[in-house]
């Protein structure tokens, strides 16, 4: 319990950067488990740099870019009421997530350390992601849009995004 209020008074003090730090670590976190229980890679195989690689995508883009579409659905349609909710949810998937399904694989493959010359936007999209997608975070986003303040929606949704992420650094790193 104390760590839990001493992450509210961070996240009361500095909610922008608390959002993004949750957002790396916890994606840091997706591509520990997809490494080291999906792929069985153990400690020797673990590739680090490919971890450091999602956990800045968390902080540089998913964080920010997630973090700042909740505002902006927050200011296009105020309230938190069944319907809010739902046209929150609407427009998340219809909008953000076809977006970001395209952007995230080629993103997380163009950010490997060492970077190759020209490597952004090489990869194709995955449509399976994207299909994958509204298996799970259409009810997650209702429940989140009509449950969860905003300024915890980015933590709840990175909170079962570590499953996620371990589906999407898996994804991103077969193709």
């Amino acid at each position: 319990m104390a760590l839990w209020r001493a992450y509210q008074r961070a996240l009361t003090v500095h909610p922008w950067k608390v959002q993004v730090l949750t957002a790396g670590s916890l994606m840091g976190l997706g591509d520990i488990i997809s490494q080291q229980l999906v792929e069985k890679r153990g400690l020797r195989g673990h590739q680090t740099g490919r971890t450091l690689t999602m956990a800045f995508l968390g902080c540089g883009f998913v964080g920010p870019v997630v973090g700042g579409w909740y505002r902006v659905l927050d200011r296009l349609i105020p309230g938190t009421a069944k319907a809010d909710a739902l046209k929150k949810m609407l427009l998340d998937q219809g909008g953000l997530c076809p977006m970001f399904s395209r952007l995230f694989p080629p993103t997380s493959r163009s950010t490997q350390w060492p970077v190759s010359p020209g490597q952004l936007g090489q990869a194709p999209a995955d449509p399976d992601a994207l299909l994958t997608n509204y298996y799970l975070w259409p009810a997650v986003q209702l429940a989140n849009f009509y449950l969860v303040p905003l300024h915890y929606r980015l933590a709840v949704v990175q909170c079962v995004a570590v499953i996620w992420n371990s589906y999407l650094s898996w994804k991103a790193h077969r193709l």
